[in-house]
């Protein structure tokens, strides 16, 4: 059966999915009180969880058991989802880490960075030619970085870890091609039992798993709801991608970082200097300049198509 797209409602998840990855630090400071280790390996645990119960709910579950015997047979394919389950985990407790650290600031940084990043992954691993003005804005985010740097007087190695962290990620999930949901799955499936052996090995019963005597109210509950904060975007996202144009979609992912940035001035009252100014500036500039180039080229192409019918 042919998808027919339905715009208005994959806007609408395109969004929602973006809104709700910008307001995630929220989620993670209701549980700053825990390590960010332990909030990983609930994470962990709990997506895989959320995501089975998914799988039974939509009655899709044989897919997912016909994905896992077709990945028996093609231990390339296990390798790429070993090594972006290792990426996804290691951006997913830098992102967790620095929220509680007062850092939400340099993430939303990350988060403009990254587009950028994929962009020269593009080049770097399939070849992918820039035009003059797609040049232009990557320079001209490499310049904010670099006053960033320079204001620092170190290297913002969280901004750049998690977008090089995510960056890597996408590239390795376009080589697996596995699908969001089942990918996800499988890659929470691999991590699931040194997620669940450091649990036990950490507190040895699944009261202290669950902190259970926390003073903080409600501590299990936003321990196993790290699992759906993990899904429902993701599979918002899905919808989103399957029924607008990807130009769109990379309109909206500025969404989320600059909810975050938001968030962490205006919420959590981190300090927002003049450097961070002159470097979202060039981050900014650059990120419009790409999107609209982007923007153009996708047009040109949708009219040579029309055209060609």
């Amino acid at each position: 059966m042919t998808h027919v797209p339905d715009f208005k409602k994959g806007v609408m998840a395109g969004i929602g999915a973006y809104l709700l990855w910008g307001f995630l630090p929220i989620y993670w400071k209701t549980v700053d009180h825990i390590p960010a280790t332990e909030i990983l390996a609930h994470r962990i645990v709990w997506s895989f969880f959320f995501l089975l119960i998914l799988f039974v709910a939509t009655r899709k579950l044989p897919y997912l058991l016909e994905d896992l015997r077709y990945l028996k047979t093609h231990p390339k394919i296990i390798v790429n989802i070993l090594l972006s389950s290792i990426l996804i985990s290691a951006n997913w407790i830098l992102f967790i880490w620095a929220v509680a650290n007062e850092r939400i600031v340099e993430v939303s940084l990350g988060y403009y960075i990254n587009p950028l990043i994929n962009v020269i992954l593009g080049v770097i691993f399939f070849k992918e030619t820039l035009s003059t003005k797609q040049r232009s804005a990557v320079g001209l985010a490499f310049i904010g970085v670099l006053i960033m740097t320079l204001s620092f007087g170190q290297v913002p190695y969280i901004a750049l870890t998690l977008a090089f962290s995510f960056g890597l990620y996408g590239l390795v999930k376009k080589q697996t091609q596995v699908g969001s949901m089942t990918g996800l799955s499988i890659e929470t499936l691999m991590m699931f039992p040194i997620a669940v052996a450091f649990l036990f090995y950490t507190h040895g019963n699944v009261s202290g798993i669950l902190h259970t005597g926390s003073d903080v109210a409600f501590t299990p509950l936003l321990l196993i709801g790290t699992g759906a904060a993990t899904a429902v975007p993701l599979l918002l996202f899905g919808f989103g991608a399957r029924n607008i144009s990807l130009s769109l979609i990379g309109f909206l992912q500025y969404i989320a970082p600059t909810s975050m940035l938001l968030l962490g001035v205006l919420l959590y009252g981190e300090a927002f200097t003049v450097y961070h100014a002159f470097s979202f500036v060039f981050i900014w500039t650059g990120l419009i300049l790409y999107s609209i180039s982007k923007f153009k080229a996708y047009q040109a192409e949708k009219r040579l198509l029309q055209q060609a019918k």
